[in-house]
Formats: C-alpha cells, sequence, structure tokens
C-alpha cells in the first residue's frame, strides 16, 4: 500500500477544551470526522456533501483504535493526518494522527470505514468514482 497522506492544518480552540485546559478526548473524533470529510472533499466532485446528499452513500465508522499519548492545549498549532493503509471491497482502513508543530504526535489512531447505501444501510462495494480517486492518488486496492 502506497502512503498517500492527506493533511490539514488545525489550531486548538476553546471549544474543544475541558477544564483543565487540554483537549476532551471526544473532540479528537470530531476533529478527525473533519479531517475525513475534507480528505473526501479533495478527492471526489461535490466533495462529502455530494457522497452523501445526492449519491446518499454513507461511510460510518466500523472500528476505532485509539491511542491517546500527549496533551494539546487552546492555541496548539497541530496537523491533523490521514494515510490509507487498505483499500478493501466495501471498507478503508485509515490510519490517523493529532501531530503538534513540535512533532509530537498527540494522538494516534485507526479508523475502518464502510462504505453503505443510505436506502439500506448496508455495505456496498467502495463506490467507483470514490475508488478511482484513490487510485488516482496512489492507493492501490486490496480485496477483503
Amino acid at each position: 500500500m502506497n502512503n498517500c497522506s492527506f493533511r490539514l492544518p488545525h489550531r486548538i480552540r476553546f471549544s474543544e477544551c475541558d477544564p483543565a485546559g487540554i483537549v476532551f478526548y471526544p473532540k479528537y473524533f470530531e476533529m478527525f470526522n473533519s479531517l475525513l470529510e475534507a480528505w473526501i472533499d479533495s478527492l471526489l466532485d461535490g466533495g462529502f456533501a455530494a457522497y452523501i446528499l445526492d449519491h446518499r452513500f454513507g461511510l460510518p465508522s466500523v472500528k476505532l483504535d485509539v491511542e491517546f499519548l500527549f496533551v494539546s492545549r487552546m492555541g496548539d498549532d497541530v496537523l491533523l493526518d490521514l494515510q490509507v493503509v487498505k483499500v478493501g471491497r466495501s471498507s478503508l482502513t485509515l490510519a490517523l494522527s493529532c501531530i503538534g508543530n513540535d512533532d509530537i504526535v498527540r494522538v494516534r489512531a485507526t479508523q475502518i470505514v464502510v462504505a453503505t447505501s443510505l436506502e439500506t444501510h448496508r455495505s456496498i462495494p467502495v463506490p467507483k468514482a470514490l475508488r478511482d480517486a484513490l487510485n488516482v492518488n496512489g492507493v492501490f486496492s486490496e480485496k477483503e
């Protein structure tokens, strides 16, 4: 698998922090979801909104393994990183990380998302447009 990577700068906001002044851990899931949406926006015409609203495809998480390694504080500038680890028949395995400007990895996660039909809420093969975009960007498909 090629190390296709998508990166998005992010500044930690007050609204993402708990009373101790550090990121409240569920907020990382929101950051990673925003990263996923921005990545799909960069790959597909119409972006994530068209994927969901027009094509009626979903991309829900079915597995998420997370390590919280170092704190992030309000005002910290971080880099959110997404790498495609595997493309299966109906799933994508993603490596996600939040990295400080000091190059310290704050959070590391492995996420599996599955392509679904929003009509049936059942898994479907990764849609052709998404699979083609991944191949154009140097990600090679593997069978599940």
